[in-house]
């Protein structure tokens, strides 16, 4: 564990300047899931969910939230993406949906929160379309993946890394 960047030596919270950074590509790729009932799943997979289209509305969600990460977290630098994907992937053996966030810029900063912020709204909007025939769903395994690019380069998750 290195120390922490955005707190400084009386225990002050501060955003980090990094205007001394270079620009460098940096990737970040989330990922996370909405376990629910087999009829649920089936429901959202008609696309005949009372509140609409569960993947379409769920994916531009994720978009729009990795947009307004810097608004949502504190401390977080506001970035002009380059890319931001969501992808939606229906699961049978969950019972549920896996969601993955991908999100891109050039810059002196990292996109780890955004495709994080991207996942998890991902799937509070998959929860909100379907709640009202499954308040028993649940969101879990919200964790970042991989991530390139900056000082500290590629890191990839390990299978059951903590």
């Amino acid at each position: 564990m290195t120390d922490l960047t955005h707190i400084g030596p009386g225990g002050e919270a501060h955003m980090v300047d990094v205007s001394a950074k270079p620009d460098s590509r940096r990737t970040a790729i989330a990922e996370g899931r909405v376990v629910m009932a087999p009829a649920t799943l089936a429901l959202a997979l008609t696309g005949e969910a009372k509140k609409g289209d569960v993947f379409g509305v769920a994916r531009i969600a994720g978009i729009m939230a990795a947009k307004k990460t810097h608004e949502l977290i504190p401390l977080c630098h506001p970035l002009g993406l380059s890319q931001v994907s969501v992808d939606i992937t229906p699961d049978a053996a969950l019972p549920g949906l896996r969601v993955a966030a991908r999100a891109s810029v050039t810059g002196k900063t990292g996109v780890e929160m955004e495709a994080l912020t991207a996942v998890a709204v991902t799937c509070l909007t998959i929860y909100d379309m379907l709640k009202a025939v499954d308040r028993a769903m649940r969101i879990e395994g919200v964790e970042l993946v991989e991530k390139r690019g900056g000082k500290s380069g590629h890191w990839l998750r390990e299978k059951d890394q903590l």
